[in-house]
């Protein structure tokens, strides 16, 4: 359907090597878009763009530091003559009781989480324009919605997702650029089992709460990716949608 054809657009895929990022650049993919991933590992990254095909790449940088957010934004125009999707996923999370978080770490969780994202939102919003708007997908979590007792950092980094997609959201309208979220439930990823690991009873938890008795996988994103990417959603904007098996909705 022509509502959700992605041919001829291009898409950036912060931590897209990988995990949920690597599900939703499979997705927008498939749906025709050109799709240039972004991480620190050279050859992990090398590999997921050789199994998304030729329209893929990928560009190795540290996207909390604004200058590689620049030279990312740059390289996708480059590549692919344009940019018209971002999809700020790259994170992190660090488990233990509050009072044991360090200042280091407070701030690695948040820079990695979120200040990396307003950075990209940055960078890309000029080339954005140029291509008369586009579309910028934040990838949060539940814990924007709700709270755990041994992650505060990171809940404290997807909350501000959440608001801070709201905010681009209002300033940039009337540029023709959507700013949405995707608040991802339990999915089964590598920083998912090391939850597992590290959370007594989590997996029966999650297995007992969610009206869909499973975890998730990170394909099950794709589909609302390509939406939230597509024409499909021009006059959605500033939004969380929980991809979550109806967990955040369970008393």
């Amino acid at each position: 359907m022509q509502m959700f054809d992605l041919t001829g657009k291009a898409a950036i895929v912060t931590g897209g090597n990988g995990g949920i990022g690597f599900g939703i650049a499979e997705g927008l993919a498939e749906a025709g878009a050109s799709v240039m991933l972004a991480g620190r590992n050279q050859a992990k990254g090398d590999a997921a763009a050789r199994k998304l095909g030729a329209k893929a790449a990928f560009t190795a940088g540290d996207v909390t530091r604004k200058a590689d957010c620049e030279l990312l934004v740059a390289a996708t125009v480059a590549r692919f003559g344009r940019l018209d999707i971002l999809v700020n996923n790259a994170g992190t999370s660090i488990r233990q009781p509050p009072q044991n978080f360090t200042e280091a770490q407070w701030h690695h969780i948040l820079d990695t989480n979120l200040t990396s994202a307003f950075l990209l939102c940055q960078a890309a919003y000029p080339e954005l324009l140029r291509t008369g708007g586009g579309k910028i997908i934040n990838i949060g979590s539940l814990n924007s919605l709700i709270a755990a007792p041994h992650n505060v950092p990171y809940t404290a980094s997807k909350g501000g997702i959440l608001q801070m997609s709201r905010g681009l959201a209002t300033a940039w309208a009337a540029n023709n650029i959507q700013v949405n979220a995707i608040l991802p439930g339990w999915i089964e990823t590598e920083m998912t089992e090391g939850a597992k690991a590290q959370v007594p009873g989590l997996n029966e938890n999650v297995l007992a709460r969610t009206p869909a008795g499973r975890w998730g996988k990170p394909r099950d994103l794709a589909g609302l990716a390509v939406f939230l990417a597509a024409p499909a959603s021009d006059f959605i904007t500033g939004t969380g949608i929980a991809a979550d098996g109806g967990y955040s909705i369970r008393a």
